[in-house]
């Protein structure tokens, strides 16, 4: 008798278990009710900063990532112009028709999952590389030099 050893398409796995960690990390950080809610926060917020982030950080940055969140990075062509964290954050929540409330929670939220991923050094290159404000985004003091 053959039999096929495959699950049933409803209990595949959607994503790498790579991703799925990090959607976990997201949806319980960010205190979303579902995964889905999670998806659509990492989803967009990647993207926004696969429109920010250009050269060796966004290379980097992409080799750390889960291959899923890689894609939704990678996948963006980088704005000439980078915009400030608060730009970010208006410019989402406008792509999403979101309230700016619930974007910064969003960016927060999908920040700390990629910190996570990236580690310490690496994000603190990304922070150098970025206008200001997107230190604060990823859960870190933004320190100004001194006059």
């Amino acid at each position: 008798m053959i039999t096929d050893v495959r699950a049933p398409l409803e209990h595949q796995q959607r994503y790498g278990t790579a991703y799925e960690q990090m959607l976990e990390k997201v949806r319980y950080d960010g205190a979303y009710p579902t995964r889905e809610k999670a998806d659509q926060a990492v989803r967009l917020v990647l993207s926004g900063l696969g429109r920010q982030l250009t050269g060796d950080e966004r290379v980097d940055l992409a080799a750390r990532l889960p291959l899923e969140a890689a894609r939704l990075l990678t996948a963006q062509i980088p704005d000439p112009r980078p915009l400030t964290g608060w730009a970010f954050v208006k410019d989402l929540a406008a792509r999403a028709d979101a309230s700016l409330a619930t974007t910064r929670w969003d960016t927060g939220s999908v920040f700390g999952a990629v910190a996570a991923c990236a580690g310490p050094d690496l994000i603190t290159r990304i922070l150098h590389q970025l206008p200001s404000g997107y230190a604060l985004l990823f859960g870190r003091a933004e320190l100004n030099p001194a006059a």
